[in-house]
This record gives structure tokens, C-alpha cells and sequence, in this order.
């Protein structure tokens, strides 16, 4: 860890530990918002990219080209299916450093003319930082006259397509514990010393009506994850589509695996350079922080406000059916860059890695209809 980020950590720790003083214990989802979005100390304030090989997780834009033009050509028969409308809105939430916007657009621009002149690329990010890369970015490429960067949208403002990639796994998340049937919520303490995990009382009756909605709870001694975050941005999504689809690639299951009796420990997990790190307690605010993400809640509140889900997939075989082969099919290629983007589909590929990342789509207004990725 470097100098900034250590000394980032010890007055973040300094931060939380004033704050249990002060007005006690608090619940592991608060704890995990300061972690990453502490306007000064936060993991995604701090000015460093937090992904990408130099970062501390891997994405699958930052593989290089392959990804966003495999997103592009959904994208474009999704531009078909609807009639080919213009403008064309793509509102990409958590667009990061902006290396799939740029992409898309960069494939686009050569490639499909017609729908390069449709699209109206919208970038929503969260961090400062994070924009500011994604600006730079966008520009070097000639590219940021088509992009743009909203601090809110309209309701039922957007026709095209709403898309997230690997955003919702790192929504704060409140955990819980099931004891003797009963459901315990992880808060975090300071012990003079260290922070250090204690049980207590569910915070809001919003968790019991979580898994109400699910008709399940987790297994019996089980720690579990819960993303409250995750229903308003469904509905959020919901309301600011007009007509068009939605597009989610995230770490997550259907809720009867994610909450599975055998799943003891949930599925928080943090990263640090690449390896998963001990804790969520080491170093607060120089790791990332994910959890897995329910799928079935995201398609019921989806439902709930107009949302059809189309199809729920892998991203290996959503890849696949998208033409992933083509890119080393391409005649002339030299041999660095058949094996670089033989690598990189490797890795798009692997079923332990990004290969396992599961693909949601939806639409709004739009009706039945078959897009390239989910046949099959």
C-alpha cells in the first residue's frame, strides 16, 4: 500500500472510530458506504484507478477492445429492434474510467455509421475521480462531443438502453446473521483499539420484508448479504426508462443459491492488487468491497415498475452467442495480437472468473423479441 493510501486509512479508521464514540455501534452497511465513499478517504476518492491491471480488481472492458465491441453489436440490433430511433440514449451507470464508453462509441464510429450517428452516450459516475478519467478519456479519443455527463435524468426521459456493468455488487450491503430462527444484524464496534463485529437488532423492518418478498431466509448459523440499494436503482431505471432495454452484468445469483443453507459465510468479499484480502476490517477505504448480487429481487422490482425480463444468463455464453470468436478470426493479424486477444478471451471466457459474471436484460415497451445474446 503507498504512502497516500496508508495514511488514508489510518484517518479513515480515525474517522469511524470518533463516530462509534460518539453515537455507538453502526450497522455494517454504513460502514461499508464510508469505506468506499468517503467524500476524502473513501476507496473511490482516492485519486488511483481501482481497476485494471494496475488496480486491485479486473473488468472486462479493461481487457481491451473485444468486450465493448461485443456490447456494441448488442446494442446496435438493439437500436434495430426498436426501429432504429434517433437520438439512441445509452446511459451507462458506474462508467468507471470510461474505457467502455469508449469503446462502444470507437467501434461504432468505424463500423455501424448509421448507428454511431444515433447515439447519445450518457456516462453516470459516482466519483470525482472516476469522471474525470472517464472525460480525458472520451476526449483523447475524439470522442466527447457524443458522450455526456448528467448529475440527474428526467423521468421516462431515456429510449435505448440502460446499462450496468459490475455496479450493483458494490452497493453497501446490510449483513445479517440467522441464530435459534431469529435474524441478527452485523453492526461494527470500536473496541479502544480496533474495530471488531458485534450482533444486534435488525436495523430497519426493511430487511424482514426483503426476504418476505423472496419467501426464503438464509440458512440456519449463516451470515447473509442484503442490497436494500438495489431496489430504488431498479426503480429508478424503471422510471427513467421511457421505452428500451436495460442491460446488467454483475457477480450474483438467483436467491434461492445466493442464499443458500450451505453458503455459511455470504459472499462480502474484498480485494486488494488482485488477491481477495482477510478482511473487511484491513486497511478500510485501500480495498474493494463486493457482495454478490440477488438476481430475483432485481427482476421482481423490475416488474414492478414496468421492467420485462427478456433473459438471464452467463457472461461466457452471452459473449459466445455475440461472436466473441470473430475477434481472433480476423485475416492478417500479427501474432502478438492473435495472442493478446487470444488471452483476453480467455479470460472473458473463464468460468472461475468473468466468464461467470451473470447478464440480465430487460425491456420497457418494446415487446417480444429475440436479441443475439440470450438465444441459444
Amino acid at each position: 500500500m503507498d504512502e497516500f493510501q496508508e495514511d488514508g486509512s489510518r484517518a479513515l479508521v480515525g474517522a469511524l472510530a470518533s463516530r462509534i464514540r460518539r453515537w455507538g455501534p453502526i450497522t455494517f452497511r454504513d460502514y461499508m458506504e464510508i469505506c468506499l465513499y468517503h467524500p476524502r478517504y473513501g476507496y473511490y476518492a482516492v485519486p488511483r484507478p481501482p481497476m485494471g491491471h494496475g488496480g486491485d480488481y479486473l473488468t472486462s472492458p479493461e481487457l481491451g477492445p473485444i468486450f465493448p465491441v461485443l456490447l456494441g453489436r448488442q446494442l446496435h440490433q438493439m437500436w434495430e429492434v426498436m426501429g432504429c430511433p434517433h437520438p439512441f440514449q445509452v446511459v451507462e451507470v458506474g462508467g468507471g474510467t470510461g474505457a467502455l464508453a469508449r469503446g462502444i462509441l470507437a467501434w461504432a464510429r468505424r463500423h455501424r455509421r448509421p448507428f454511431y450517428r444515433a447515439l447519445r452516450y450518457m456516462v453516470v459516475e459516482r466519483s470525482p475521480y472516476l469522471r474525470s478519467l472517464a472525460r480525458r478519456a472520451l476526449a483523447a479519443a475524439g470522442l466527447g462531443g457524443r458522450a455526456s455527463f448528467p448529475k440527474a435524468l428526467p423521468p421516462a426521459s431515456v429510449v435505448g438502453c440502460v446499462l450496468a456493468n459490475e455496479v450493483v455488487d458494490a452497493f453497501p450491503v446490510h449483513r445479517v446473521y440467522r441464530r435459534g430462527g431469529e435474524l441478527l444484524e452485523v453492526y461494527v464496534a470500536w473496541d479502544g483499539q480496533a474495530l471488531r463485529e458485534e450482533l444486534g437488532p435488525l436495523s430497519t423492518p426493511d430487511i424482514v420484508a426483503y426476504f418476505q418478498r423472496l419467501g426464503l431466509l438464509p440458512g440456519e448459523g449463516c451470515y447473509a448479504e442484503v442490497n436494500l440499494e438495489a431496489l430504488p436503482f431498479m426503480r429508478w431505471v424503471g422510471q427513467t426508462l421511457c421505452r428500451g432495454f436495460v442491460l446488467i452484468i454483475d457477480y450474483g445469483y438467483e436467491a434461492p443459491e445466493l442464499y443458500a443453507p450451505w453458503r455459511r459465510e455470504g459472499t462480502l468479499m474484498c480485494f486488494y492488487r488482485h488477491r481477495p484480502s482477510p478482511s473487511p476490517y484491513w486497511r478500510p477505504g485501500a480495498q474493494d468491497m463486493t457482495a454478490h448480487v440477488d438476481f430475483t429481487t432485481l427482476m421482481e422490482v423490475g416488474q414492478e415498475v414496468g421492467l420485462r425480463p427478456l433473459g438471464l444468463t452467463d457472461q461466457a455464453h452471452f459473449l459466445a452467442r455475440l461472436g466473441i470468436e470473430d475477434a481472433v478470426r480476423t485475416p492478417g493479424l500479427e501474432p502478438e495480437e492473435f495472442l493478446a486477444r487470444r488471452r483476453a478471451i480467455s479470460e472473458l471466457m473463464d468460468p472461475a472468473g468473468l466468464g461467470r459474471l451473470r447478464v440480465l436484460v430487460l425491456e420497457k415497451g418494446v415487446g417480444p423479441c429475440r436479441l443475439h445474446g440470450l438465444q441459444g
